[in-house]
């Protein structure tokens, strides 16, 4: 799973990721995302959110082991849901995503 936290760490540092709830709306809503990647232990009303939400915008939600600690220590920021914007950002995070399905 580390491959995807420094996907995702390269995006929040090329100013493509967004963290949180708010923002991953104003992404979808804005046509910026990509992806929405959901933490593994965020609730299954807020998961279902995340769900509709990027279902209703036509982008892909995927479910990752990142837990809401260590989206903390990693990020600065508690958060549960990382919105990754930029096509080629977006399809990086969900091969890795995928990837990491398959071999478990």
């Amino acid at each position: 799973m580390s491959r995807v936290v420094d996907l995702l760490t390269i995006c929040r540092k090329a100013g493509q990721l967004e963290l949180g709830f708010d923002p991953m709306k104003e992404a979808l809503a804005s046509g910026k995302a990509g992806a929405v990647i959901t933490a593994a232990d965020i609730s299954p009303k807020t998961e279902k959110e995340v769900r509709f939400f990027a279902a209703k915008s036509g982008v892909p939600a995927v479910r990752s082991d990142i837990t809401l600690d260590e989206a903390g220590r990693c990020f600065g920021k508690k958060a549960g849901i990382f919105t990754v914007c930029g096509e080629g950002f977006a399809a990086k995070a969900l091969e890795l995503l995928d990837n990491s399905a398959a071999d478990e």
